[in-house]
């Protein structure tokens, strides 16, 4: 299992991506602060960092130059709010591989840390080009769902929501969790919007009668197929 140390000094956000990354089979230890993350890499062994730029006491920037100053190899993806140009040349500077501003979706903060292990590691990290619900075929890579002849383009959001959905196939997808993994906050407002995408899929799918989202009351959605 690939290992990864993720640096973060906000708790809620370090919980959910430590939370995620485990959900994806990634094995995450989670640190508050630049001192703890630097002691810890020293003391395990880590196949990829996930370095907030702006910590207490050692911020990211610091810690990435320590870490290079020991391993040139090892992957480093800067997490920020911090996105002008001198501060992204300063990130890749320290020694950083990638650079994801806040905020983000975890689908894609998934993307990036696949693309860097299948360059590094020549790992058998699996991006699922296609998805077979019942008759029909989608393709997220293209975000492109199939049905036959016909194809509807979704938008980003619609694709990662139907991502999660069937990886989730057959189980249940908890609605905090889904919100939080795509719109990053579970607001009343991005709760609402989640529903109206929800809906927009349930009408993509409708052509066949074996695929379904269902609602499970408490908890989220569960698609079959």
């Amino acid at each position: 299992m690939v290992k990864i140390l993720l640096a973060e000094d906000d708790n809620n956000l370090g919980s959910l991506l430590r939370d995620y990354l485990k959900v994806k089979n990634y094995s995450t230890t989670l640190l508050p602060d630049g001192d703890k993350a630097w002691e810890a890499f020293n003391r395990e062994h880590f196949d990829l960092c996930l370095l907030d730029v702006m910590m207490p006491r050692t911020d990211g920037i610091t810690l990435a130059r320590k870490i290079r100053a020991v391993n040139r190899e090892i992957p480093i993806i800067f997490l920020t709010a911090k996105n002008l140009e001198k501060d992204i040349i300063e990130g890749f500077t320290a020694g950083g591989d990638d650079y994801i501003a806040k905020p983000f979706s975890m689908e894609e903060l998934l993307y990036r840390i696949e693309a860097i292990l299948r360059r590094t590691l020549g790992t058998n990290t699996e991006i699922v080009d296609c998805y077979t619900l019942g008759k029909y075929n989608f393709y997220p890579l293209t975000q492109i769902l199939e049905f036959g002849d016909n194809q509807q383009k979704l938008t980003t959001k619609e694709s990662e929501l139907l991502k999660l959905l069937c990886t989730h196939k057959n189980e249940v997808l908890e609605r905090n969790f889904a919100l939080k993994s795509i719109w990053i906050d579970d607001n009343y407002f991005n709760a609402r919007s989640m529903d109206v995408y929800i809906t927009k899929l349930r009408k993509y799918l409708k052509e066949d009668s074996s695929v379904s989202i269902l609602n499970v009351h408490g908890k989220g959605y569960k698609l079959l197929g």
